[in-house]
């Protein structure tokens, strides 16, 4: 059995797929871009990027039930892996210890032109 996960919190989906899937207790979330949802707007630094993308699926994972030590896995995608040391200054904001198990890949391109896409798995109790 799987639910849906939509919040206004977080950049609506624009095409067939889900914010995020909860399966038993375990949640799947999309990819989440530096969008603000409240604006649409895209920031310019890889930080402020960086920063929105991570409250984009913290937004999510909290509307599913995961809390704040509840993110298990993390996949970031940049379009620049020069980016790493300043995503991971942030990314140490938003995550405490035990750190979630973390994958972070160069692609060649994002939705919008942002240069980071974020994903998560995360436990509810």
């Amino acid at each position: 059995m799987t639910d849906t996960v939509n919040t206004d919190k977080a950049p609506m989906a624009v095409g067939p797929y889900s914010q995020a899937i909860v399966a038993g207790n375990m949640v799947f979330t999309a990819g989440e871009i530096p969008v603000d949802p409240r604006t649409g707007e895209i920031p310019e630094t890889i930080e402020k990027q960086t920063e929105l993308a991570l409250c984009n699926v913290w937004a999510v994972l909290k509307a599913a039930g995961v809390k704040e030590d509840g993110a298990v896995s993390v996949t970031v995608y940049l379009t620049d892996i020069e980016d790493f040391g300043k995503v991971n200054l942030v990314y140490a904001e938003h995550f405490r210890q035990p750190f979630p198990a973390r994958s972070c890949v160069q692609v060649a391109a994002l939705p919008k032109g942002v240069k980071i896409m974020v994903s998560a798995i995360g436990v509810r109790e």
